[in-house]
């Protein structure tokens, strides 16, 4: 112990830097602890979804109009509490939960949490990211028609 007081007393910066780095690491940790859990990029919603996993799309119907993972389940954040019955028989298997950037749907996969489903993972980057790898959207026909369009 000696000598460790020795080293602080010679060496202040080493021992200072120290402590912030394990300060920081901490707070790190900390914070994605609370942010929801565990999240999976594009290429592992993809195997999830593959797997059998649903797939909950948090955004407003403008935007999930606009383009949305195949097969995805739109549940805009809001209604996500009411929803839960209606998710129910769902809660043995994966949920992944996504938005345009991955913050609202980390705030969903914590309540889906809370509401007793286990198995919650959030797309991390959202939309963006999977847009960022290419992968496809697809877009509501309602989206798609113009008024005066004649089918």
């Amino acid at each position: 112990m000696d000598r460790f007081l020795e080293f602080a007393v010679r060496h202040p910066f080493l021992v200072g830097a120290t402590v912030v780095l394990a300060l920081l690491s901490a707070a790190y940790e900390f914070s994605r602890a609370r942010s929801g859990g565990q999240s999976v990029g594009p290429a592992d919603a993809v195997r999830l979804l593959n797997q059998g996993a649903l797939l909950v799309d948090v955004r407003t119907q403008p935007e999930f109009a606009s383009g949305h993972i195949i097969d995805a389940r739109h549940v805009p954040q809001e209604e996500l509490a009411g929803a839960a019955e209606s998710l129910k028989r769902y809660r043995d298997k994966v949920l992944i939960t996504c938005c345009e950037t991955g913050a609202r749907s980390s705030a969903a996969a914590r309540t889906l949490g809370v509401q007793g489903f286990t198995k919650v993972v959030n797309l991390r980057g959202g939309l963006q990211a999977w847009r960022a790898e290419n992968l496809p959207l697809v877009k509501d026909q309602a989206a798609k028609a113009k008024p005066g369009d004649r089918a």
